[in-house]
């Protein structure tokens, strides 16, 4: 996607897929009065090595000063979200979570739940590409699973699922399932045990309505 926009010209992507800082970007949010649930920075990290703790700052300052919208960042770098975490501010509209792709990626969950700034933790365990087992969920509150889409998709089994949603279930953890992915994951759809689990934690119904 990075390489078709840089030759579509757009100068945002003028550095095709390398880390590239847009401070021309960052106070767009405050412009939608209208709540939205904001994904921040899906095509990078946010906690990437590159990134200033300045820069982090002011896109903090600019998630603070929006009450109306709801920020979900993600990140893979769980060691320096916890290095960092203290010294930005962050207000209640803005989740932080890690991805658990797998049981090697488990680790990552321990430095999320020392993240004791954020008020809801969530694991994104997408693509889900092998078992977990004894999950630990304490200090989380909310858990996304899906599965790998588009050419070369790696398998993801019901069973690892299943035992993911047992586990949030018995935790009383909202639970999301996103996809089952694939080459073509719209005829894969999303049904899990023929329902949608679409559960999220219950303060996000400020921000949709």
């Amino acid at each position: 996607m990075a390489a078709r926009l840089k030759a579509m010209k757009q100068p945002r992507y003028k550095n095709g897929f390398r880390l590239t800082l847009q401070p021309q970007a960052l106070e767009e949010p405050l412009k939608w009065k209208k709540g939205h649930l904001i994904f921040v920075n899906s095509m990078s990290d946010l906690f990437h090595k590159d990134v200033p703790l300045d820069y982090l700052k002011k896109v903090f300052d600019v998630m603070n000063r929006c009450p109306q919208h709801q920020f979900q960042i993600l990140t893979k770098r769980a060691e320096r979200l916890e290095e960092l975490a203290p010294k930005l501010h962050w207000s209640e509209n803005s989740w932080i979570g890690v991805s658990v792709e797998s049981q090697d990626y488990t680790f990552r969950i321990a430095h999320l739940r020392r993240v004791k700034q954020a008020r809801i933790r969530f694991l994104s365990i997408e693509p889900l590409i092998g078992r977990i087992s004894k999950l630990n969920l304490s200090g989380i509150d909310w858990v996304i699973v899906g599965g790998e889409s588009g050419p070369g998709a790696r398998e993801m089994r019901e069973e690892w699922v299943r035992e993911i949603r047992d586990n949030c279930v018995e935790k009383k953890i909202p639970f999301f399932f996103k996809q089952w992915g694939g080459v073509r994951k719209k005829r894969t759809g999303r049904l899990l045990e023929k329902r949608e689990w679409n559960e999220m934690p219950l303060s996000v119904e400020l921000f949709t309505k």
